[in-house]
């Protein structure tokens, strides 16, 4: 008995060692944006794959620089960071996305009536960065509108639902799972929204690794990993929810990711995998990066993003 449970600690020892850590940066604060990294860490989905995972948290201006040190192994970020970092030189790309519609939204307390209606009004942007910021770029020019002559670009920080509220804007660009939410609470009022992903369908927040990070099968496995972590979220947010809530605390908002999990499903992956981008999507975004002259003439869409560490069995 005493030799089988010997045993027993050695293979347990084993095991412990055997798992490799892998480091992961999560933008911003612990947020319930990122429940579904914690949830596979919280279930063992990881674990499952011979992983240890940390998170850290931070800008991603402060998490990209660590990426490419190799302080960090993939980085959850926008896919212009990688499109962006990866014209500049550095070894990136975007391996699988939260998002399958970018969340980014034109909202107001008065009607909107498609991108026209911007027309000789002020409209909040957080700043001349972003998906936000190209988004807006890509619908304004989609109607034949110029930033300054016809519609009037306001960076106003991340006060988006203030500025609406108090009337220092007449519209601002922010998320549909989080920003109309908080106007339409706080409001007691309707909040009218205007659809950018006709203009501008860029998948929104995931996965960005190195050319380091993306070889072997480390890659193929924080996929999976992260892919189940999607799938349950989706299939459960508010136990999702539960599960993650000790990760960011009382900031989280269940409503929050319930407007979220219907952006994690789309048409191309519910066949090719959750997570899975649509090429189409993609071509067409940086076709609109391209004609804002953000990317050279020369560029395509698979020089930024790959799907093929994704898992198709995971749906």
């Amino acid at each position: 008995m005493k030799r089988a449970f010997l045993l027993l600690l050695g293979l347990m020892a084993t095991s412990a060692s055997a798992q490799r850590t892998v480091n992961i940066g999560l933008g911003y604060n612990p947020d319930v944006q990122f429940t579904p990294f914690y949830v596979a860490d919280k279930l063992g989905y990881f674990g499952a794959e011979g992983l240890k995972v940390n998170y850290q948290h931070g800008y991603v201006s402060q998490l990209l620089p660590l990426l490419l040190q190799g302080k960090l192994d993939f980085v959850v970020g926008d896919p212009e960071d990688a499109i962006f970092a990866r014209n500049q030189g550095a070894d990136v790309r975007y391996v699988m996305t939260m998002y399958q519609k970018n969340p980014v939204t034109v909202f107001s307390l008065s009607p909107l009536n498609g991108a026209a209606s911007l027309k000789g009004k002020s409209v909040g942007i957080p700043g001349p960065f972003g998906s936000s910021y190209h988004a807006i770029q890509a619908l304004l020019d989609s109607a034949d509108l110029s930033e300054g002559r016809d519609v009037r670009l306001n960076s106003i920080g991340f006060t988006q639902v203030d500025a609406v509220r108090a009337g220092r804007v007449d519209a601002a660009v922010g998320y549909s799972n989080n920003d109309v939410l908080q106007l339409a609470r706080t409001s007691g009022k309707r909040v009218y929204t205007l659809d950018i992903s006709g203009a501008y369908p860029m998948v929104g927040v995931g996965l960005i690794g190195t050319g380091k990070s993306l070889s072997g099968d480390l890659a193929k496995k924080v996929v999976r990993a992260s892919q189940r972590g999607l799938k349950f979220t989706v299939a459960d947010p508010a136990r999702a929810f539960k599960l993650a809530q000790p990760v960011f605390g009382a900031s989280g908002n269940l409503d929050v990711l319930k407007a979220s999990t219907p952006l994690m499903t789309g048409a191309y992956s519910r066949v090719n995998g959750i997570g899975a981008m649509d090429p189409a999507a993609w071509t067409k975004a940086v076709a609109a990066l391209v004609k804002q002259g953000k990317l050279p003439a020369g560029a395509k869409a698979t020089d930024y993003y790959t799907n093929s560490f994704i898992s198709k069995t995971l749906k």
